[in-house]
């Protein structure tokens, strides 16, 4: 927890207390269904928790954001922004029935009552958002081809409504075959641990 603290000083104490119930929450979880690598459970904060919130450092949501988190696995970034943001409205997807099974047991268990999850693949996704996030599911070309309609025509924002992608290493070829306008944004930049070295936020406006 010290490390959120030391990047989001100005935490609630419900939200505080809500961080702190995830160790334990996901340590139980992921000894029964493998959501998150074995050996990142040690440092879950910081490389699945805090990497997650790095979405929060490149774009504030306003109250009232709708946002798709597609390919979420175990709740990445869903829950954690969720939390940040408890009057915005979070749906997480993931095609794997037994990954929405922990996002589920995990949002319940710290009373979440701001997210909605579902098992299902992300183009068979039916509503609108102001934004998709997600952890480098896919390369960003099939990734925008699945969600390319999930838009809400108006903003609310003070950025135009588009995804916020988490990604590592050199990602040139990658976003010129998307063939779109994007930002890249370090995480080097607000984190300054080893891990966010090579650690990106893609924003892809729409």
């Amino acid at each position: 927890m010290d490390i959120l603290l030391k990047y989001f000083p100005d935490l609630t104490e419900n939200q505080k207390e809500q961080f702190g119930k995830l160790q334990g929450l996901y340590a139980e979880w992921n000894a029964q269904i493998n959501v998150i690598s074995r050996k990142d459970i040690d440092t879950l904060y910081e490389r699945h928790v805090l990497h997650s919130l790095g979405i929060a450092k490149v774009h504030q949501f306003a109250d009232g954001s709708k946002i798709l988190d597609v390919g979420t696995g175990g709740g990445f970034p869903g829950i954690p922004l969720a939390i940040l943001f408890p009057e915005c409205q979070f749906h997480l997807v993931d095609s794997i029935g037994k990954k929405i099974k922990v996002v589920n047991e995990v949002a319940t268990a710290i009373g979440l009552t701001n997210l909605t999850s579902q098992h299902e693949r992300a183009e068979k996704v039916k509503g609108k958002y102001d934004f998709v996030v997600s952890r480098a599911v896919t390369r960003m070309k099939p990734f925008i081809q699945w969600i390319h309609q999930k838009f809400e025509t108006r903003s609310i924002n003070t950025i135009d409504n588009g995804i916020l992608y988490l990604k590592g290493g050199d990602l040139d070829e990658e976003m010129n075959e998307a063939k779109r306008p994007y930002q890249l944004t370090d995480l080097s930049s607000f984190f300054e641990e080893e891990f966010f070295e090579t650690k990106k936020v893609v924003y892809v406006p729409f």
